[in-house]
């Protein structure tokens, strides 16, 4: 099991508590949660673990990152946050991927999917963020879009138009996520909604705990 162990470390983050029987050695269910995470299609992912001896489909796989149920950690206190919408295609239909991201540490601090984007939202979004961390000294980094600054205005949280410094930063995180959103439909072909928003906040968690 060297080999196993070597490949499995640093999944801390991944909950296996919702396992009720070990068909699939917990080592080698971390494994293929990391590696499809990471960027490999299910079925290259059950690939790689059937070289271990381990033969599970795709669906199997799948279930396992979903039923781990990932979410980013709370009472996070940035001093900056960037905000990013970002449209993403499930089958024929539009949806607006919202993501915060502390840009001095990189942190995806908070992802969710919508049908829709409108400055009410945008407040849903923002208000779940503060009930979850600390934004007592947060700025808000703004690119220039005029409802989200309307949205802030409303939720009384401080915020700044800023094209570079640390929106920069924050950018390398949003080109990466839009990156992996060009090989969702490996995931989301028929996917509903929930499904979809349930791997991007896994693969936010993946990110946070890599990066």
């Amino acid at each position: 099991m060297p080999k196993i162990s070597r490949l499995s470390r640093c999944s801390d983050w991944i909950d296996l508590s919702f396992v009720e029987r070990e068909r699939t050695p917990r080592q080698l269910m971390e494994l293929g949660i990391r590696l499809h995470l990471a960027g490999l299609s299910l079925s290259n992912t059950v690939r790689e673990l059937e070289k271990f001896g381990v033969e599970r489909s795709r669906k199997a796989v799948h279930d396992w990152v979903h039923k781990c149920n990932l979410q980013s950690a709370n009472d996070e206190k940035p001093n900056h946050v960037a905000l990013d919408e970002t449209v993403i295609q499930l089958d024929e239909h539009r949806y607006w991927l919202y993501t915060d991201v502390d840009p001095e540490t990189n942190k995806i601090l908070h992802m969710r999917l919508y049908s829709t984007t409108t400055t009410a939202l945008t407040e849903r979004f923002l208000q779940e963020l503060t009930e979850k961390d600390d934004l007592d000294n947060a700025v808000f980094l703004v690119d220039g879009a005029k409802h989200p600054q309307t949205a802030f205005r409303r939720s009384g949280l401080r915020f700044r138009y800023e094209k570079h410094g640390n929106r920069n930063a924050a950018e390398r995180v949003f080109r990466e996520t839009k990156r992996r959103t060009s090989s969702f439909s490996n995931c989301f072909s028929h996917a509903q909604p929930s499904t979809a928003e349930s791997w991007l906040q896994s693969f936010a968690v993946w990110h946070n705990a890599t990066n």
